[in-house]
């Protein structure tokens, strides 16, 4: 199997640059330090063996005023990247979008395939090698969360559907701009993937558990065209497969969290054979991390996992730490103590939290 990426592990850098109900905008590239300190980040990440990252877009800075671009805080990173020899892999979209768009508008589309557009530009422009783009982090996530529970941007109720289908029809014609432009262009397509497990005693609560549990596959199977045609899907927008996958992904039917030592979990590794079954794509483990002293026990979970998924075929390119920085709560400014990295000293360095280091380390993969 040809790697797709240069190294098997990655690291994820937070990008999320979404709303809160007060007003504030979050931008956690800059609230890490990450936007300051982007070249000694990549220093960092080099020296442990991570040659590939994710990045994100900050839509709202890079476009102020509609069609009018300023790239430069990506064209930072692109030559930090250049400079340590590190492959980036783009989130377009993850969560946030400009104040004077209205993700329900029709009007969004349009703005966010021009968005694609000239951000394709500017890669064409600047590399020399295939570029790996991912149009919509997590469509099924923030639909749900953005559109059913009011939890992040742009909290709303009863609406998780109609939010999904629009952040698909914009991922489809971010899509299609990244390959106008970039002919060669690897689309990724990163979603969660979870179990939901019903009442055994209730054969409705089961049913509905299972029904539930398979709308994991509702954006994708919507970006291949295979459902809802009507959006403009098609096979190929469903390029590279990402697979979001965190500790408390499993749980019962409006219940409690599953956890991996209970009988209910489902091993990891069903839930990628299961993808790979239905799609056939080259896949990677987009996303994966936890909090705390867990941390490590739970990497070494993920990879035993993808070990024996890639001995029994399932074509898995890669496993991306995220966060590789700690971080602030989304809702209430916490310190997150999940990545391998704590927030910047005044002398730009950064305590490494040496159990996940030792872990990463030790792993055969």
């Amino acid at each position: 199997m040809k790697p797709l990426f240069r190294s098997f592990w990655q690291a994820g850098f937070e990008c999320s640059t979404h709303t809160l109900k007060t007003g504030k905008r979050l931008d956690l590239v800059n609230s890490t330090g990450h936007a300051a300190l982007v070249r000694q980040d990549y220093e960092r990440i080099k020296q442990m063996g991570m040659l590939t990252a994710r990045e994100g877009l900050r839509w709202h800075l890079i476009e102020p005023r509609r069609g009018h671009y300023n790239f430069s805080s990506a064209l930072h990173m692109i030559e930090a990247a250049q400079e340590q020899g590190i492959q980036l892999i783009w989130d377009v979209l993850h969560f946030g979008w400009p104040d004077y768009l209205d993700v329900f508008s029709p009007d969004f589309v349009g703005a966010f395939g021009d968005f694609a557009a000239a951000f394709a530009r500017v890669l064409r422009k600047e590399l020399s090698e295939v570029a790996f783009a991912a149009p919509v982090n997590e469509i099924s996530f923030l639909s749900w969360a953005g559109g059913d529970t009011a939890y992040i941007n742009p909290f709303a109720k009863q609406r998780g559907g109609e939010l999904k289908r629009q952040l698909v029809r914009a991922a489809i014609r971010a899509a299609s701009a990244l390959r106008s432009e970039l002919p060669d262009c690897r689309l990724v397509s990163p979603e969660p993937v979870i179990h939901i497990v019903g009442n055994p005693r209730d054969p409705e609560d089961v049913l509905q558990a299972a029904e539930y549990r398979s709308s994991m596959f509702e954006a994708w199977d919507m970006m291949t065209g295979r459902v809802q045609p009507e959006l403009g899907g098609k096979e190929e927008y469903l390029d590279i497969v990402g697979i979001n996958y965190y500790d408390r992904n499993q749980w019962w039917n409006f219940g409690k969290t599953i956890w991996r030592h209970e009988p209910e979990y489902r091993p990891f590794r069903e839930i990628l054979a299961e993808v790979h079954l239905r799609y056939g794509r080259e896949m990677f483990i987009a996303e994966t991390g936890t909090e705390d002293t867990d941390r490590p026990a739970w990497l070494e979970y993920v990879a035993g996992e993808v070990q024996a998924s890639k001995k029994q075929g399932v074509p898995l390119h890669g496993i991306c730490l995220y966060p590789i920085l700690n971080h602030p709560g989304w809702d209430d400014d916490r310190h997150c103590c999940n990545g391998l990295w704590d927030y910047p000293q005044a002398n730009g360095t950064r305590e490494i939290y040496q159990p996940l280091a030792d872990m990463l380390q030790r792993l055969p993969i």
